[in-house]
């Protein structure tokens, strides 16, 4: 676990001055996407097309509701998919099971099983290339620094040591080649972000793709095929449990 005090996800932020029309005009698109997706539902499409359609369709980075930012895409690079679809179904009034989409949300799992290709479709190729990249860089490698960390503490039970608190840490080290609050100084120093003794989700999230990117930067290809592999081993056991 994270050595790091995590923010509340829902944690708002002051809403910056904006220029009256640009705001209306906004919204407008914002309402006519959510219109168009509960019209597709009501017409029948099945759910997961008509969602990754109207993701796909999505024009926001961000965008803020009710004082709080939604972060779809991450440091211009990594598009969050789940996080608006989290958004766009609060909006669907019942159309969608409930446990078909807390499915989505927390295990990443559709109802469907959807091809590459047929995703890549649904959604266009420009949101699916950024969805891979969010993917890779914050899903899979989440999952790789728990596989790292697990190994760290087989290894202390297997020479008969105790539960120590560093193995956060040493995984950081073993990955990343530094602490966990090193790192996390220099990634916002590089941001020019101030510092500060917590950390919201999606500023979480941010870090875990820097991280990656640092990793794929310091590596070789076959380390970085290895590590890739051993992510997805690991992810794929937390989907089935």
């Amino acid at each position: 676990m994270s050595a790091i005090r995590k923010k509340s996800p829902t944690s708002s932020r002051r809403k910056r001055p904006a220029d009256a029309a640009q705001a209306a005009s906004t919204s407008n698109v914002v309402q006519e996407e959510l219109d168009s997706l509960n019209e597709a539902l009501q017409n029948g499409t099945a759910w997961p097309e008509a969602l990754l359609e109207a993701v796909g369709r999505w024009p926001l980075a961000y965008e803020e509701v009710d004082g709080t930012r939604y972060q779809y895409l991450l440091l211009d690079e990594a598009f969050d998919w789940i996080a608006l679809a989290a958004r766009l179904l609060a909006g669907t009034d019942g159309k969608v099971p409930d446990d078909e989409k807390y499915a989505l949300f927390f295990d990443g799992r559709l109802p469907q099983e959807l091809t590459d290709s047929r995703l890549r479709s649904l959604m266009g190729p420009e949101k699916y290339r950024t969805h891979l990249n969010h993917f890779y860089g914050v899903v899979v490698e989440e999952a790789l620094l728990l596989a790292i960390e697990e190994e760290i503490r087989k290894e202390h039970t297997s020479k008969g040591m105790l539960e120590t608190d560093d193995v956060v840490d040493t995984a950081y080290r073993r990955l990343y080649r530094d602490d966990q609050v090193a790192l996390l100084e220099l990634f916002r120093a590089e941001l020019a972000r101030p510092p500060s003794e917590s950390i919201s989700l999606t500023e979480l999230k941010e870090f875990t793709y820097w991280l990656f990117k640092r990793r794929l930067d310091s590596s070789d290809s076959a380390r970085v095929a290895s590590d890739t592999k051993k992510g997805l081993l690991r992810l794929l056991r937390l989907q089935r449990d």
